[in-house]
């Protein structure tokens, strides 16, 4: 019998650690205090489950939700949430219909897939800002991962 399986063969957990989630986490929240936004933060690994989040002192609590529910859309899709509900203007209307009524789709902008190489990770979810500004505390997130990755 051979058992010279590749180690990559046999993960089965994501590779996204608690250390890179609190980063991301971290790093996303910073970057919208320093801009005098009251946010939550949330990162979910690969299948969806949570691994960090935060909330800024005052931010809505609705957001605590958002956050989540616009990173499981980002997983899910793996694509941005602003791509997600670019495509689904698109879409035909019986199409729109179906996926507005899912419980936890949040097809706009403020959240991001995280992805090592091919492989997609989790995703980093932000709300409480405008659509735009969410955004941008994301991808400060998904920015210090790529750094941290990549040294």
């Amino acid at each position: 019998m051979n058992l010279d399986i590749p180690l990559a063969d046999t993960q089965l957990a994501d590779p996204l650690s608690m250390a890179t989630a609190r980063l991301a986490l971290d790093t996303a929240l910073q970057y919208a205090s320093n801009h005098g936004w009251r946010v939550s933060v949330a990162v979910l690994d690969g299948g969806g489950h949570l691994l960090a989040f935060g909330r800024s002192a005052g931010a809505p609590l609705h957001t605590i939700d958002l956050a989540q529910d616009k990173a499981l859309t980002a997983v899910s899709f793996a694509m941005p949430t602003a791509d997600v509900g670019k495509r689904l203007r698109d879409a035909p209307d019986h199409v729109r219909q179906c996926l507005i009524l899912r419980p936890r789709l949040v097809p706009m902008g403020g959240a991001l897939p995280l992805h090592l190489g091919d492989r997609l990770v989790g995703a980093i979810g932000v709300s409480g800002a405008s659509e735009e500004q969410d955004c941008d505390c994301a991808k400060a997130g998904y920015d210090a991962i790529t750094r941290n990755v990549h040294r």
